[in-house]
């Protein structure tokens, strides 16, 4: 009886605990029959071997993802991005959860810094060395150990904390790892920042494709996107802009990938526009994307959040990328730098396309790995095809020969004046 008491006593504790952690306001109110379509997918029998179709889930994701089953659908997004991809994973060795926790990390005094100012107003994580702080410190310590190039960076926090408030700390760790190695959002931490940089100079350009009045409006007071959307990046937007938000951000980045931070960042300027050309001068325009743009409304959000599921910006981000790379040669080459320094930076470029190139020789090994296996494939289903047209040949000559002989006999039994037997054959089936 105590323990039947225990039990129920926990369960009521894991509710309790569910209910604080999700205690946000949804901007995308999650109607019934969408409920339902998510509810059919994820208890789907086999699901974690089966491809679903990527129009269905993209439809699903855009209509709304209920609260209480966010996490579990975010782990079903992550199984399909595994089913589908045809590239190996590049995580690193898989070192049990479990395992990690027993190990030091040399990053604990800078995570147990930021544990308090991580969502400090919510109830889940509100209390000092409370049940969330302590699981946030367990999964980014784990993560620092196992991922000792990134260790922690400021900005992991918020992201680890909105999956933490979405399912177990384990689970949570293990959707870490998706996003920083599957969906790629670990570049952007890694210690030069280089990646971050890129990462503005894209934004940059970007404004000047979709909102040159903006772009030139911001350029003429010399502000720049570092300057304001380098912590949206840094913590996918969770250290500003309300929970509701934050999380459907994180479902179009366990749909589509980190190219959503891009395409929310610009439609999130885009749509603020004319407030934004109202402020005349440097303090007042970051101060106004900053704190009030992001307190907005949750009208003003949904807008945002359509706008981002027709938005397609991959290839000019690929194209802003190498022109970045360009514009940096350029400036090396033209700058008064010593031959040493030159050469220092002439290294670095080179072994960073090295990287790039052996990268991609990896998957074109992979990509060619695969073709051959097809090829074969194929190769063996033609020969098999021609064996059995050769044996349909031979029992078509066989039945041919068989109805002459039976011809004959019938013919000489009619002859000798004889009754005939039914020497019929049977007609072949379709099987």
């Amino acid at each position: 009886m105590e323990k039947e008491n225990q039990k129920l006593q926990a369960s009521e504790n894991d509710l309790l605990n569910k209910r604080l952690k999700l205690d946000y306001e949804e901007i995308t109110p999650c109607l019934k029959e969408v409920t339902a379509v998510w509810e059919k997918m994820l208890s789907t029998p086999g699901r974690s071997k089966i491809k679903f179709d990527m129009e269905k889930m993209h439809s699903a994701v855009g209509q709304g993802v209920p609260r209480h089953h966010r996490g579990e659908i975010w782990k079903f997004l992550a199984e399909q991005f595994h089913l589908k991809r045809q590239l190996p994973s590049k995580q690193p060795k898989d070192t049990p959860y479990k395992e990690l926790l027993k190990q030091l990390t040399s990053q604990q005094h800078a995570i147990l810094i930021d544990l308090g100012r991580t969502f400090p107003t919510h109830p889940y994580f509100s209390a000092q060395l409370g049940a969330g702080q302590l699981s946030l410190y367990n999964i980014l310590k784990a993560y620092s150990l196992l991922d000792q190039e990134v260790g922690y960076c400021q900005g992991l926090s918020f992201v680890a904390g909105i999956l933490l408030l979405h399912m177990g700390e384990e689970e949570a760790f293990h959707m870490l790892k998706f996003l920083m190695f599957d969906r790629g959002l670990r570049k952007q931490y890694r210690p030069d920042m280089i990646i971050l940089q890129i990462q503005m100079y894209q934004l940059s350009r970007l404004l000047h494709d979709y909102h040159r009045d903006l772009y030139n409006h911001l350029e003429e007071h010399e502000i720049g996107p570092s300057l304001y959307a380098a912590p949206w990046f840094l913590t996918v937007f969770a250290s500003q802009f309300p929970l509701g938000f934050v999380a459907r951000v994180f479902d179009m980045i366990f749909l589509q990938g980190t190219e959503v931070i891009f395409k929310v960042a610009l439609s999130l300027l885009g749509s603020h526009k004319p407030l934004i050309l109202q402020h005349e001068n440097l303090e007042t325009i970051v101060d106004f994307i900053k704190n009030t743009l992001p307190n907005l409304g949750l009208v003003q959000m949904e807008k945002t959040i359509n706008q981002v599921f027709e938005m397609d910006i991959s290839k000019q981000l690929q194209a802003y990328e190498v022109e970045y790379h360009v514009l940096q040669e350029e400036l090396i080459d033209s700058s008064p730098l010593s031959d040493n320094q030159r050469m220092d930076r002439l290294e670095k470029t080179n072994s960073s396309l090295r990287k790039q190139n052996l990268d991609l020789l990896e998957q074109l090994q992979v990509a060619n790995g695969r073709i051959q296996s097809l090829e074969a494939t194929v190769e063996k289903l033609l020969t098999s095809e021609s064996k059995l047209k050769q044996a349909a040949l031979a029992l078509e000559l066989e039945r041919s020969a068989l109805l002459q002989t039976v011809e004959e006999l019938q013919r000489r039994t009619a002859e000798l004046g004889s009754p005939q037997p039914d020497l019929t054959l049977p007609q072949p089936t379709g099987d």
